[in-house]
């Protein structure tokens, strides 16, 4: 099984190392001194670089990473669905999830999925492409992953995240039970199943989003019209 190793960099991006016990993949590397330090005490061959989607503020590592190591540089755009990735003889499984940008991926191993801006703790990201249906078939296609999935996502938005969440669900007790939990936690994650009862953006079927959907007026005769609706609150 392989290992995820998260760093924090600038106000509030998060790099990743996944390793194994010889080699290992960085995505999302911006804190390219921090992953050069744990490959060096772990004595790792980092032998990939890549990232879950093109955004400077998540790609400003690479040529650090490579220009030290000698990595390989695999960039989402050419990654394909499915694809697999061998660290250790392990295998992590990129997602194509189209939405945020064209280029979105997630990275699947184990119970770990790095998903960069797609979904967040608590939240999603913005839909940059201007692509709503592929975004939210991107989303449904993270939520048939199994309740234990850890997500590490691609910035710690969950405060603001949680905000959010609060003011559409003031009486949801199960976002105070998450808050107080990621107060005292070394990393930022969260389960799928916490996602399922604080996050409103996997929520869009369930009779407490539906009801909010419907005391304003928004649409929510089926599962789209539902997304539609909760992607336009503000």
């Amino acid at each position: 099984m392989l290992n995820v190793e998260q760093f924090r960099y600038g106000t509030d991006n998060l790099a990743y190392l996944i390793y194994g016990k010889r080699e290992a993949m960085a995505v999302d590397g911006g804190a390219w001194k921090e992953i050069l330090s744990f490959q060096k005490q772990k004595n790792l061959i980092l032998k990939i670089v890549t990232n879950t989607h093109s955004h400077s503020d998540h790609t400003s590592g690479n040529d650090h990473l490579i220009k030290a190591t000698g990595a390989e540089l695999l960039k989402p755009s050419i990654l394909l669905d499915n694809h697999k990735i061998m660290i250790d003889e392990e295998t992590v499984v990129v997602y194509r999830t189209p939405g945020h940008t064209d280029d979105s991926v997630c990275f699947h191993t184990g119970n770990f999925l790095i998903t960069g801006d797609t979904l967040f703790n608590g939240t999603i990201g913005n839909c940059f492409s201007g692509n709503q249906k592929n975004f939210y078939l991107s989303v449904k296609r993270l939520m048939a992953l199994p309740d234990e999935t850890i997500i590490y996502a691609g910035h710690d938005y969950i405060i603001n995240s949680l905000d959010f969440a609060r003011h559409l669900e003031p009486g949801n007790r199960d976002i105070e039970i998450f808050h107080n939990a990621y107060s005292s936690s070394v990393t930022v994650h969260s389960t799928l199943r916490e996602e399922r009862s604080i996050n409103p953006y996997l929520r869009f079927n369930e009779d407490a989003i539906i009801n909010i959907l419907n005391r304003k007026n928004l649409p929510v005769a089926t599962e789209w019209e539902r997304w539609e609706s909760l992607m336009s609150i503000e």
